[in-house]
């Protein structure tokens, strides 16, 4: 493996993929100081104000003048807005990648809305945090002992959130709870689904079903606390409706369907500098992969594409889907001012940690997870994905609240891309993850379904790593686990986007 990374040759900074110390010779310039892996060192003089480039792109200015050799990172890089030359449709391009077969397909639950579920859970969905207790009773029922019978049910789930009243009756914040419950409520890794309520909160079942494409029948069931006389006769009421959707859920069966059908949300979290280089491009290859086939990738976390906007603005399919998500951009950075923070708010420590300086380096990586297929849609937080190919759904940088808003706009796969090492799992769809060093993926291999970092450490190309990746989403949308699942992960991952005043 070589000692640094040098992206693009316009670049001033490289990545070091191993610690170096001083007076060591590298990129044919001599270090000045000990930079740890992961890092980035400068490969000529920049000048204070002049701008550090990565990926060809700017990621910050200088805040001072730095040598080269020297240490490249928040001691000495600042964050400014860029100022963009936003084009539109003028990088579409529509991969004809050779890996992938013609007609791949996978065993799935076709739904009689035509759509098709990787799982097959019985939902229990709170309209409510004052909900939350009961809707915990009822799924607490039926552990493994309840559903040996049932072997073609993955399980009762119970998603419990922290808002649902003391909110606005309209506006924001109330639109998007509405969308994840119907997005929950209708989503195809769900057999059945059971909505409890307390009865008096503002999110009220009523003009919640009104407003929706979602019925009250025998595969969905509504009810409140107040309604069955409390808590105790709730969760009876609640059992008893599981109870006789367990067969129904159970009569459902696998059958080939084809790539298409599979909706894949892209994340990352707990990023470092590979993910840009190792797990997001592979990804992105993965996602050309599925859109070729006329499958769909959704790309989120709003926050995290910021500095990168542009990328994708070429890559829109037109100028309207183009000034949407630039509208996106316009919304944060109000919202960030707001409430007096900032865009560059977003690397973590830990992410600074593992090499990444500023929003724009993180955003020019994270970008990378959506390949290069042409830019098909841009959509509100949870609003249903309702064209193939990749597209863009608003969000924060959070993964819970951005992974609940993507399975609610139908996602039925989620792929996490991970460079420090996240746990995250995710009911009803599952989590793929992937490494981004290959260091990592050997500690926590329990937690790490693919390593991204052989592309570094054992030379294996993007473009075999992406295909490992799209091969194993065909296995784990048939059935196969993945690690998260394995350990049980996915109950608590249910956080709805919170926008607005609490009153």
């Amino acid at each position: 493996m070589d000692e640094f990374v040098r992206l693009d040759s316009s670049d001033n900074v490289v990545t070091l993929t191993a610690d170096v110390g001083v007076d060591q010779e590298l990129a044919g310039v001599m270090t000045q100081e000990k930079i740890p892996r992961g890092h980035k060192i400068a490969i000529a003089d920049i000048s204070a104000g002049d701008a550090v480039r990565k990926y060809a792109q700017v990621i910050g200015y200088a805040k001072n003048d730095i040598k080269t050799g020297q240490h490249v990172h928040t001691h000495n890089l600042e964050f400014r807005a860029v100022d963009a030359n936003y084009e539109f449709a003028t990088d579409l391009r529509h991969p004809t990648p050779v890996v992938a077969g013609k007609g791949d397909s996978f065993q799935g639950y076709r739904r009689t809305d035509g759509r098709v579920g990787t799982r097959n859970y019985i939902a229990i969905v709170t309209t409510v945090n004052c909900s939350a207790t009961a809707a915990r009773l009822i799924a607490d029922a039926f552990g493994p002992e309840e559903l040996a019978a049932y072997e073609n049910v993955d399980g009762v789930v119970a998603y419990v959130h922290g808002t649902g009243c003391g909110m606005a009756d309209s506006g924001d914040g109330y639109d998007a709870l509405q969308r994840v419950m119907w997005g929950y409520l209708q989503h195809p890794n769900h057999a059945a689904c059971l909505l409890i309520g307390l009865g008096c909160e503002m999110n009220q079942i009523g003009p919640l079903l009104k407003n929706s494409d979602v019925n009250i029948g025998d595969r969905l069931q509504a009810m409140t606390i107040q309604g069955e006389g409390g808590l105790r006769q709730a969760v009876a009421a609640g059992i008893e409706r599981v109870q006789a959707m367990l067969p129904l859920a159970n009569n459902c069966r696998r059958e080939p369907c084809p790539a298409a059908d599979l909706q894949v949300a892209l994340q990352c979290g707990g990023s470092d500098a590979w993910s840009g280089i190792t797990a997001n491009p592979a990804l992105g290859f993965a996602v050309d992969l599925l859109v070729a086939q006329g499958g769909s990738g959704v790309l989120a976390e709003t926050p995290e594409i910021y500095g990168a906007e542009h990328l994708l603005t070429r890559r829109a399919v037109d100028a309207e889907t183009g000034e949407k998500l630039l509208s996106l951009i316009n919304w944060w950075e109000d919202y960030t001012a707001r409430n007096h923070g900032s865009m560059d708010n977003n690397p973590s420590p830990g992410n600074k940690q593992g090499g990444l300086t500023t929003i724009l380096e993180k955003s020019l990586g994270a970008a990378a997870k959506g390949g290069t297929s042409p830019l098909a849609g841009v959509y509100k937080y949870a609003e249903i994905v309702d064209r193939p190919g990749f597209s863009f759904m608003d969000s924060p940088g959070y993964d819970p609240v951005s992974v609940t808003g993507q399975i609610a706009s139908g996602c039925n796969l989620v792929v996490f891309t991970t460079g420090r090492g996240s746990v995250f799992g995710c009911k009803p769809a599952p989590s793929v993850k992937v490494a981004t060093n290959s260091a990592m993926y050997k500690k926590m291999q329990e937690d790490m379904d693919v390593d991204a970092g052989e592309i570094l450490s054992a030379g294996v190309s993007l473009e075999e790593k992406g295909n490992e990746i799209y091969q194993l989403l065909l296995r784990i949308a048939s059935g196969e686990e993945s690690k998260s699942e394995e350990q049980g992960l996915g109950d608590l991952e249910f956080v709805p986007w919170q926008i607005g005043a609490t009153m």
